[in-house]
């Protein structure tokens, strides 16, 4: 099972919500990530909530090539 320090992630108010709350939150929620930004990923990729931005397939191959160079392979 898969684990987070939500602190190191999240702004401090989305901190201590439930994992269905965060993940319907938009992506300014997350650490680094300014409104402005957010309306950026929205109006180029049409991601709102951070669950969009999850499953965005871009960033999973992203991060699967990312996984396999770091395996080296």
């Amino acid at each position: 099972m898969a684990s987070i320090d939500l602190n190191n992630v999240l702004d401090k108010a989305w901190a201590d919500k439930s994992l269905p709350e965060i993940l319907a939150a938009p992506v300014a929620a997350l650490k680094g990530v300014s409104d402005r930004s957010g309306e950026l990923l929205y109006e180029a990729l049409g991601i709102k909530t951070i669950a969009d931005l999850a499953s965005l397939p871009y960033a999973r191959w992203a991060q699967a090539l990312a996984d396999l160079e770091a395996a080296g392979k």
